[in-house]
C-alpha cells in the first residue's frame, strides 16, 4: 500500500485572524487543526505569530489545540492613541517552508493570501510540494494568479471552521467538545469535532474541488 504523502501546514497567524474577521467571524483553532489532519493528514502545522508578552494565555492555548508556533519579536508602538505591536511573520514563513524543514516533508499546505509569498509558491511549486492555498479573505492578490486552482477560500469552511460559543443552561455542566455527536449527548445533528475533513462528513472532494474552481470570480487587488 501506497504511503500517504508527508504534509506540513504553514499558517501566518495575522493573515488568517484579520482575513476572517473581516468576513464577521472567528476561526475555532482546535476544529481547523484536526480539519487538517483529518483532511488532508498534516502532521505538523507550524503558526507564525508576533510575540507579546500577554498573550501567554493565548500562545499556551494554540499549543493545546496542535500548532507549533514560531514567534517572531514584534515592534510596539501608537496609533491613535492605541498601544499596537508589529511583527511580520513574512520572513520566517518562508525560511521555514523553503529551507528549516523542507527536506521532511512531501506537500505544503500554505494558509495566507499574501501575494509576498508568490516566490515561495514557485519555489515548492517547482519542487511538486505545493498542495494547497488557503485563503483566509475574500479576496487576494492578483499575484497569485498562477496558482487559483490550488486556491481555496476559507469562508467555503466556515461551517466547518468557525468558533462559536456553547450554549448553557444553568446547573448543568458545559459540554465537552469530545462528546459532541457522540450518541447519548442529544445532539444528533451536530458533527462531532474528531471527524472534522473525514469523507462523507460534509466536507467532501467535490466541495473542495469546487471552490477551487470558482477562486478566479472573486476580485482581485
Amino acid at each position: 500500500m501506497k504511503k500517504p504523502p508527508v504534509t506540513y501546514a504553514f499558517i501566518d497567524s495575522q493573515n488568517l485572524n484579520l482575513g476572517v474577521r473581516s468576513q464577521g467571524w472567528h476561526v475555532d483553532y482546535r476544529r481547523l487543526r484536526l480539519y487538517l489532519k483529518n483532511r488532508y493528514n498534516v502532521q505538523r502545522a507550524f503558526m507564525f505569530i508576533g510575540y507579546v508578552g500577554n498573550n501567554v494565555e493565548l500562545y499556551a492555548s494554540l499549543v493545546a489545540a496542535g500548532f507549533e508556533l514560531i514567534y517572531k519579536p514584534t515592534v510596539a508602538y501608537r496609533a491613535s492613541g492605541k498601544l499596537t505591536h508589529k511583527g511580520n511573520v513574512d520572513a520566517e514563513l518562508v525560511l521555514w517552508a523553503s529551507a528549516k524543514v523542507i527536506n521532511e516533508y512531501d506537500q505544503a499546505i500554505i494558509i495566507s493570501a499574501d501575494g509576498d509569498f508568490r516566490c515561495l509558491y514557485e519555489y515548492l511549486n517547482e519542487k511538486s510540494k505545493l498542495r494547497l492555498i488557503i485563503s483566509p479573505s475574500q479576496r487576494f492578490s492578483h499575484l497569485l494568479s498562477p496558482f487559483k486552482e490550488k486556491v481555496v477560500r476559507i469562508s467555503r469552511l466556515r461551517g466547518v471552521l468557525e468558533y462559536k460559543k456553547q450554549p448553557t443552561k444553568r446547573n448543568q455542566p458545559k459540554r465537552s467538545v469530545e462528546t459532541l455527536g457522540r450518541a447519548g449527548h442529544n445532539i444528533a445533528h451536530r458533527r462531532s469535532v474528531e471527524t472534522l475533513g473525514l469523507s462523507r462528513h460534509g466536507d467532501d472532494n467535490s466541495s473542495i474541488a469546487k471552490s477551487s474552481q470558482k477562486v478566479n470570480k472573486g476580485k482581485r487587488k
